[in-house]
């Protein structure tokens, strides 16, 4: 297979656990050049990282004939710009997420990239860590039956507790659906395919919010006065099923499950203490519960029975990492790779990130103007990660 040479634009913190991760897949990908608005970070990561060249803007990057895919990991404003021109360039794209910063303009990148025969990526890729395929082979087994229903639920007080300079998470553009939302959308859409339509509510409770991390502890900054901090939204699937979608950074804590879903024959969730923890990570547990493990609640219970607990799910995938800073981000990268030369779609595809934008977008006007929306686009399930050899 032909060994891809990347383009990585924009070197903020996030860079770092994806071009560690790359570093680890020779054959399929090589860090060939990086570009950033200063020059001496880029020339830093360069020696960090062993990129051939470093550039000083990501405009001059894109002039670089030899460039076959750009991993663009700029802020969200600038997606757009460059996933666009990168495909006029005729390069291969891998964005960070969202994969613009509407739907309109997602519809015109991926509608380039058909017309160019390039291929699209898009973060998260987490959905094909172990614990989301894990759900994905339960299902896929019948240990489930056909899933009707679920849950979704990132609740937590926002990011000002953790982040040293959380206010831009608050303005137009962000919020928890746009900013968290992707990792928990994409995990239910790769699991149960398209989405037909959605409505939803949203609040915003706090105009002003304290900043409890350093460096900027005790300052306050004004939330956006069109950001919803806190929305609920129920997603109708075209497959049938029907899941309560939670996106809340106005709460102290939770007990509820950040993901189940309700199958037939049984149902899977996916429970972490830590509430900023779930589809936004690589591994975890599966815990599965089913008739045999239900029957203690409905049946007569004979002296000595004891209670059957949840079952945890015997994990069969690789990509684990349960770490925010050492993870597995870019596995979608070296599946591209392995897509060209296999002659087929990729996982962490275009369409379904523009699914995702187009249903992230429909929650938010569902919430302002109090109306059910029906979705236009649609993509391709994408295929099962391979179990472990």
């Amino acid at each position: 297979m032909k060994t891809l040479k990347i383009g990585v634009i924009g070197l903020g913190d996030i860079s770092n656990a994806y071009l560690t991760n790359l570093q680890k897949y020779p054959d399929a990908v090589e860090l060939y050049a990086c570009a950033c608005r200063t020059p001496e970070k880029a020339e830093a990561k360069k020696e960090q990282y062993g990129f051939r060249k470093a550039y000083a803007s990501g405009e001059e990057l894109l002039q670089d004939p030899d460039v076959d895919l750009v991993l663009n990991l700029t802020n969200p404003a600038t997606h757009y710009k460059f996933n666009l021109a990168a495909l006029k360039a005729g390069k291969h794209v891998y964005s960070e997420k969202p994969l613009a910063a509407t739907y309109a303009e997602g519809k015109e990148i991926i509608a380039l990239a058909g017309v160019k025969g390039l291929y699209v990526g898009c973060a998260p890729d987490t959905f094909m860590g172990s614990r989301i395929q894990t759900f994905r082979r339960l299902m896929d087994e019948g240990v489930t039956g056909d899933i009707v229903g679920g849950t979704a639920n990132c609740i937590a007080h926002g990011w000002e507790w953790f982040h040293p300079n959380p206010g831009f998470f608050y303005q137009k553009g962000a919020g928890p659906v746009l900013d968290i939302g992707p990792y928990y959308m994409t995990a239910l859409i790769s699991l149960l395919g398209p989405i037909e339509s959605v409505c939803a509510m949203g609040v915003q409770p706090q105009q002003e919010r304290t900043i409890y991390s350093e460096p900027k502890k005790g300052e306050t900054f004004q939330v956006d006065p069109d950001v919803m901090t806190s929305l609920m939204a129920v997603l109708k699937f075209k497959n049938g099923a029907v899941v309560n979608y939670n996106m809340v950074w106005d709460a102290w804590d939770s007990v509820m499950p950040r993901m189940e879903l309700y199958g037939t024959k049984a149902t899977l969730v996916m429970a972490d203490e830590d509430p900023n923890a779930g589809p936004n990570l690589f591994g975890g547990d599966t815990l599965v519960k089913d008739q045999e493990t239900y029957r203690w609640k409905n049946m007569p219970r004979v002296d000595g029975d004891e209670e059957i607990p949840w079952e945890i799910a015997e994990v069969k995938h690789d990509y684990d990492a349960t770490s925010y800073v050492t993870n597995n981000r870019g596995i979608g990268i070296v599946d591209i790779a392995h897509a060209i030369a296999e002659g087929r779609k990729n996982r962490a595809s275009g369409a379904m990130a523009l699914h995702m934008l187009e249903v992230s977008e429909a929650i938010l006007v569902s919430a302002r103007e109090h109306r059910f929306i029906q979705m236009e686009s649609t993509f391709e399930r994408p295929e099962p990660m391979p179990q472990k050899h």
